[in-house]
Protein backbone atom coordinates (compact mmCIF):
# COMPACT_ATOMS: atom_id res chain seq x y z
CA UNK A 1 0.00 0.00 0.00
CA UNK A 2 1.28 3.57 -0.81
CA UNK A 3 1.68 6.04 1.70
CA UNK A 4 0.85 9.67 0.93
CA UNK A 5 2.87 12.11 2.01
CA UNK A 6 1.45 14.89 4.69
CA UNK A 7 1.12 17.92 2.43
CA UNK A 8 2.39 21.52 2.93
CA UNK A 9 1.58 23.57 5.39
CA UNK A 10 0.97 27.18 4.67
CA UNK A 11 -0.37 29.74 7.19
CA UNK A 12 -2.55 32.37 5.51
CA UNK A 13 -2.16 35.71 7.41
CA UNK A 14 -5.11 38.05 6.11
CA UNK A 15 -7.88 40.77 7.69
CA UNK A 16 -9.89 40.43 4.84
CA UNK A 17 -12.62 37.45 5.82
CA UNK A 18 -13.45 37.06 2.09
CA UNK A 19 -9.77 36.88 0.68
CA UNK A 20 -8.63 34.94 3.63
CA UNK A 21 -11.77 32.05 2.84
CA UNK A 22 -10.74 32.52 -1.10
CA UNK A 23 -6.60 31.98 0.02
CA UNK A 24 -7.97 29.03 2.00
CA UNK A 25 -9.89 27.54 -1.08
CA UNK A 26 -7.46 28.14 -3.52
CA UNK A 27 -4.38 26.74 -1.38
CA UNK A 28 -6.75 23.84 -0.21
CA UNK A 29 -7.71 22.99 -4.29
CA UNK A 30 -3.88 22.75 -4.75
CA UNK A 31 -3.05 20.78 -2.50
CA UNK A 32 -1.65 22.51 0.17
CA UNK A 33 -2.95 22.23 4.35
CA UNK A 34 -4.11 25.15 5.15
CA UNK A 35 -3.83 27.49 8.87
CA UNK A 36 -5.55 31.07 8.78
CA UNK A 37 -5.21 33.87 11.22
CA UNK A 38 -6.88 36.98 10.90
CA UNK A 39 -4.04 39.37 11.63
CA UNK A 40 0.07 39.86 13.26
CA UNK A 41 -0.68 38.90 16.33
CA UNK A 42 -2.78 35.93 15.72
CA UNK A 43 0.03 34.97 13.26
CA UNK A 44 2.61 34.72 16.12
CA UNK A 45 0.17 32.90 18.25
CA UNK A 46 0.21 30.08 16.28
CA UNK A 47 3.83 29.80 15.43
CA UNK A 48 4.54 29.28 18.86
CA UNK A 49 3.18 25.98 18.56
CA UNK A 50 3.07 25.43 14.28
CA UNK A 51 5.78 25.00 12.59
CA UNK A 52 4.38 25.37 8.56
CA UNK A 53 6.40 25.02 5.20
CA UNK A 54 5.68 28.93 4.19
CA UNK A 55 3.75 32.12 5.33
CA UNK A 56 1.58 33.96 3.01
CA UNK A 57 1.47 37.47 4.56
CA UNK A 58 -0.88 40.45 4.02
CA UNK A 59 1.18 43.70 4.94
CA UNK A 60 -1.37 45.84 5.29
CA UNK A 61 -3.58 44.83 8.72
CA UNK A 62 -4.50 46.54 11.94
CA UNK A 63 -2.47 46.58 15.12
CA UNK A 64 0.53 44.85 13.53
CA UNK A 65 1.56 45.03 9.71
CA UNK A 66 3.14 42.42 7.99
CA UNK A 67 6.20 44.02 7.96
CA UNK A 68 6.61 43.85 11.46
CA UNK A 69 4.87 40.31 11.88
CA UNK A 70 8.14 39.24 9.56
CA UNK A 71 10.86 41.23 11.39
CA UNK A 72 9.77 38.85 14.40
CA UNK A 73 9.57 35.69 12.05
CA UNK A 74 13.25 36.55 11.42
CA UNK A 75 14.34 37.11 14.50
CA UNK A 76 12.51 33.72 16.14
CA UNK A 77 15.60 30.97 15.48
CA UNK A 78 12.90 28.52 15.14
CA UNK A 79 11.93 30.15 11.94
CA UNK A 80 14.55 32.30 10.76
CA UNK A 81 14.78 30.05 7.55
CA UNK A 82 11.01 30.41 7.26
CA UNK A 83 9.76 31.24 3.68
CA UNK A 84 7.86 34.65 3.75
CA UNK A 85 5.24 35.58 0.93
CA UNK A 86 4.15 39.13 1.21
CA UNK A 87 0.39 39.72 -0.24
CA UNK A 88 -0.28 43.06 -1.02
CA UNK A 89 -2.46 46.03 -2.67
CA UNK A 90 0.75 48.46 -2.22
CA UNK A 91 2.10 48.08 -5.84
CA UNK A 92 5.62 49.92 -7.56
CA UNK A 93 9.10 48.75 -6.89
CA UNK A 94 9.89 50.95 -3.94
CA UNK A 95 7.24 49.28 -1.70
CA UNK A 96 8.62 45.86 -3.17
CA UNK A 97 12.34 46.29 -2.06
CA UNK A 98 10.87 47.65 1.16
CA UNK A 99 9.07 43.96 1.43
CA UNK A 100 12.28 42.38 0.34
CA UNK A 101 14.13 44.39 2.43
CA UNK A 102 11.98 43.14 5.45
CA UNK A 103 12.67 40.16 5.05
CA UNK A 104 10.61 38.73 2.67
CA UNK A 105 11.34 35.83 -0.01
CA UNK A 106 8.68 36.96 -2.53
CA UNK A 107 5.91 40.09 -3.16
CA UNK A 108 3.11 39.25 -4.93
CA UNK A 109 0.73 42.10 -5.41
CA UNK A 110 -3.21 42.45 -5.32
CA UNK A 111 -5.43 41.47 -7.15
CA UNK A 112 -2.99 38.62 -8.07
CA UNK A 113 -3.22 35.43 -10.51
CA UNK A 114 -4.53 32.62 -8.54
CA UNK A 115 -2.09 30.43 -11.00
CA UNK A 116 0.89 32.46 -10.38
CA UNK A 117 0.41 32.89 -6.81
CA UNK A 118 0.33 28.88 -6.35
CA UNK A 119 3.28 28.63 -8.94
CA UNK A 120 5.17 30.68 -7.00
CA UNK A 121 4.46 29.09 -3.88
CA UNK A 122 5.41 26.40 -4.76
CA UNK A 123 8.62 27.10 -5.63
CA UNK A 124 9.15 28.96 -2.81
CA UNK A 125 8.33 25.97 -0.60
CA UNK A 126 10.78 23.92 -2.75
CA UNK A 127 13.31 26.55 -2.67
CA UNK A 128 12.81 26.29 1.34
CA UNK A 129 12.93 22.70 1.57
CA UNK A 130 16.01 22.80 -0.45
CA UNK A 131 17.98 25.15 2.33
CA UNK A 132 16.26 23.38 5.11
CA UNK A 133 19.22 21.09 6.02
CA UNK A 134 18.51 22.43 8.82
CA UNK A 135 18.78 21.35 12.77
CA UNK A 136 15.60 20.47 14.07
CA UNK A 137 16.52 21.85 17.93
CA UNK A 138 17.64 25.10 17.26
CA UNK A 139 16.23 25.48 13.49
CA UNK A 140 19.85 27.23 12.39
CA UNK A 141 20.93 25.42 8.88
CA UNK A 142 22.48 22.85 9.02
CA UNK A 143 25.88 20.71 7.90
CA UNK A 144 24.69 20.89 4.06
CA UNK A 145 24.02 24.45 4.23
CA UNK A 146 27.35 24.98 6.35
CA UNK A 147 29.42 23.64 3.36
CA UNK A 148 27.33 25.05 0.56
CA UNK A 149 28.19 28.32 2.35
CA UNK A 150 31.95 27.37 3.36
CA UNK A 151 32.65 26.45 -0.21
CA UNK A 152 31.14 29.80 -1.52
CA UNK A 153 33.50 32.30 0.81
CA UNK A 154 36.42 30.25 -0.14
CA UNK A 155 35.57 30.42 -3.92
CA UNK A 156 34.72 33.98 -3.62
CA UNK A 157 37.43 36.83 -3.87
CA UNK A 158 37.25 38.40 -0.20
CA UNK A 159 38.40 37.74 2.92
CA UNK A 160 36.11 36.15 5.35
CA UNK A 161 36.35 35.21 9.09
CA UNK A 162 35.49 32.26 10.40
CA UNK A 163 34.37 31.44 14.37
CA UNK A 164 33.73 28.04 15.20
CA UNK A 165 32.11 27.29 18.79
CA UNK A 166 31.78 24.34 21.56
CA UNK A 167 30.72 24.34 24.85
CA UNK A 168 32.82 23.13 27.89
CA UNK A 169 31.49 20.67 29.90
CA UNK A 170 28.51 20.05 28.53
CA UNK A 171 28.42 16.69 29.01
CA UNK A 172 28.32 17.05 32.68
CA UNK A 173 25.52 19.59 32.71
CA UNK A 174 23.54 16.76 30.93
CA UNK A 175 24.37 14.02 33.50
CA UNK A 176 23.45 16.53 35.94
CA UNK A 177 20.19 18.35 35.22
CA UNK A 178 19.25 16.28 32.24
CA UNK A 179 19.12 16.11 28.30
CA UNK A 180 16.36 17.98 28.11
CA UNK A 181 17.48 20.57 30.50
CA UNK A 182 21.01 20.40 27.88
CA UNK A 183 18.83 21.13 25.16
CA UNK A 184 17.59 24.21 26.69
CA UNK A 185 21.78 25.53 26.68
CA UNK A 186 22.37 24.39 23.26
CA UNK A 187 19.09 26.92 22.25
CA UNK A 188 20.56 29.52 24.74
CA UNK A 189 23.51 29.38 22.48
CA UNK A 190 21.93 29.72 19.30
CA UNK A 191 19.74 32.56 21.08
CA UNK A 192 22.84 33.78 21.77
CA UNK A 193 24.05 33.81 18.03
CA UNK A 194 21.25 34.90 16.07
CA UNK A 195 20.91 38.14 18.39
CA UNK A 196 24.51 39.11 18.10
CA UNK A 197 24.92 38.64 14.52
CA UNK A 198 21.18 40.13 14.33
CA UNK A 199 22.38 43.47 16.16
CA UNK A 200 25.34 43.43 13.58
CA UNK A 201 23.04 44.25 10.63
CA UNK A 202 25.31 42.77 8.26
CA UNK A 203 23.18 40.80 6.00
CA UNK A 204 25.93 38.37 4.98
CA UNK A 205 26.69 37.10 8.16
CA UNK A 206 26.28 33.13 8.43
CA UNK A 207 25.30 31.06 11.57
CA UNK A 208 24.77 27.35 11.40
CA UNK A 209 24.37 24.60 14.19
CA UNK A 210 26.91 21.52 12.47
CA UNK A 211 24.94 18.99 15.35
CA UNK A 212 24.89 19.03 19.27
CA UNK A 213 26.83 22.14 20.86
CA UNK A 214 28.90 23.32 17.64
CA UNK A 215 28.12 26.31 16.10
CA UNK A 216 30.01 28.40 13.28
CA UNK A 217 28.84 31.59 12.12
CA UNK A 218 30.59 33.00 8.99
CA UNK A 219 31.55 36.82 9.10
CA UNK A 220 33.66 39.67 8.09
CA UNK A 221 36.75 39.94 9.05
CA UNK A 222 36.87 43.05 10.29
CA UNK A 223 33.71 42.06 12.54
CA UNK A 224 34.59 38.61 13.82
CA UNK A 225 36.55 39.43 17.25
CA UNK A 226 33.64 41.89 18.39
CA UNK A 227 30.94 38.89 17.79
CA UNK A 228 32.88 36.54 19.42
CA UNK A 229 33.40 38.58 22.19
CA UNK A 230 29.92 39.70 22.41
CA UNK A 231 28.70 36.06 22.26
CA UNK A 232 31.02 34.85 25.61
CA UNK A 233 29.83 37.92 27.41
CA UNK A 234 25.82 37.27 26.44
CA UNK A 235 26.62 33.35 27.40
CA UNK A 236 28.59 33.75 30.39
CA UNK A 237 25.60 36.07 31.83
CA UNK A 238 22.54 33.86 31.09
CA UNK A 239 23.96 30.56 31.39
CA UNK A 240 23.81 30.98 35.03
CA UNK A 241 19.64 31.21 34.66
CA UNK A 242 20.41 27.65 33.64
CA UNK A 243 21.82 26.37 37.20
CA UNK A 244 19.81 26.00 39.98
CA UNK A 245 20.95 28.74 43.00
CA UNK A 246 23.18 26.13 44.90
CA UNK A 247 25.36 25.38 41.80
CA UNK A 248 25.28 28.47 40.53
CA UNK A 249 26.94 30.05 44.15
CA UNK A 250 29.27 27.09 44.07
CA UNK A 251 30.57 27.56 40.54
CA UNK A 252 30.52 23.85 39.55
CA UNK A 253 28.33 20.95 39.72
CA UNK A 254 28.83 17.45 41.19
CA UNK A 255 28.29 14.12 39.31
CA UNK A 256 29.35 10.69 40.03
CA UNK A 257 31.36 9.09 37.77
CA UNK A 258 31.02 5.25 36.61
CA UNK A 259 32.84 4.06 38.94
CA UNK A 260 30.45 6.37 41.51
CA UNK A 261 33.42 8.71 42.83
CA UNK A 262 31.92 12.63 42.67
CA UNK A 263 33.45 14.72 40.29
CA UNK A 264 33.39 18.44 40.40
CA UNK A 265 32.91 20.36 37.29
CA UNK A 266 32.87 24.02 36.36
CA UNK A 267 29.90 25.86 35.13
CA UNK A 268 29.61 25.10 30.95
CA UNK A 269 31.42 27.85 29.20
CA UNK A 270 32.28 28.03 25.44
CA UNK A 271 35.38 28.05 23.23
CA UNK A 272 35.45 29.72 19.84
CA UNK A 273 38.40 29.21 17.76
CA UNK A 274 38.45 32.41 15.15
CA UNK A 275 39.98 32.08 11.74
CA UNK A 276 40.79 35.26 10.10
CA UNK A 277 41.09 33.85 6.47
CA UNK A 278 40.78 34.40 2.19
CA UNK A 279 41.15 31.58 -0.82
CA UNK A 280 44.89 32.04 -1.43
CA UNK A 281 45.78 31.12 2.32
CA UNK A 282 42.80 28.27 2.97
CA UNK A 283 41.66 26.78 -0.42
CA UNK A 284 39.75 24.25 0.75
CA UNK A 285 37.22 23.17 3.59
CA UNK A 286 39.65 20.13 5.05
CA UNK A 287 42.48 22.75 5.53
CA UNK A 288 40.04 24.70 7.40
CA UNK A 289 38.55 22.18 9.41
CA UNK A 290 42.26 21.26 10.29
CA UNK A 291 42.89 24.38 11.71
CA UNK A 292 40.15 24.12 13.22
CA UNK A 293 40.69 21.34 15.31
CA UNK A 294 43.94 22.75 16.85
CA UNK A 295 42.72 25.84 18.11
CA UNK A 296 39.96 24.00 19.83
CA UNK A 297 42.63 21.62 21.41
CA UNK A 298 44.09 24.94 22.90
CA UNK A 299 41.07 26.54 23.68
CA UNK A 300 39.93 23.68 25.93
CA UNK A 301 43.32 23.62 27.47
CA UNK A 302 41.88 27.13 29.26
CA UNK A 303 39.38 27.39 32.24
CA UNK A 304 36.26 29.35 31.03
CA UNK A 305 35.16 30.67 27.92
CA UNK A 306 38.35 31.73 25.40
CA UNK A 307 38.05 33.06 22.49
CA UNK A 308 41.54 31.53 20.52
CA UNK A 309 42.45 33.01 17.11
CA UNK A 310 44.73 31.99 14.45
CA UNK A 311 47.12 34.34 13.12
CA UNK A 312 48.14 34.76 9.85
CA UNK A 313 51.51 34.78 8.51
CA UNK A 314 52.86 32.10 10.38
CA UNK A 315 52.10 33.73 14.36
CA UNK A 316 51.47 31.43 17.08
CA UNK A 317 47.81 31.12 17.80
CA UNK A 318 46.52 33.85 20.66
CA UNK A 319 44.26 32.77 23.13
CA UNK A 320 42.49 35.01 25.13
CA UNK A 321 39.57 34.74 27.98
CA UNK A 322 36.15 36.14 28.29
CA UNK A 323 37.40 38.37 30.59
CA UNK A 324 40.24 40.08 28.12
CA UNK A 325 37.37 42.62 26.81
Amino acid sequence: MCVQENPDRILVVEDDDNIRRILGIQLEGAGYDVITAEDGEAALRVLQSETPDLVLLDVMMPHMDGFTVCRKIRADHRHAQLPVIFLTAKTGQKARVEGLLEGANDYVEKPYEADELIARVKNLIAWGRAQRHSNPLTGLPGNVSIEKEVDTRLAGAREFAFLYLDLDNFKAFNDHYSYMAGDGVIRLLAQVLQDVVRDGAHPDDFVGHVGGDDFVVITGPDRCRAIAEEVIRRFDQDILQHYRADDRERGYVVVANRQGVEEHFPLVSVTIALIRTSPEQISHAAALEDRVAELKKLGKQSPGSVVVEDRRGGDAPQLRTGSDG
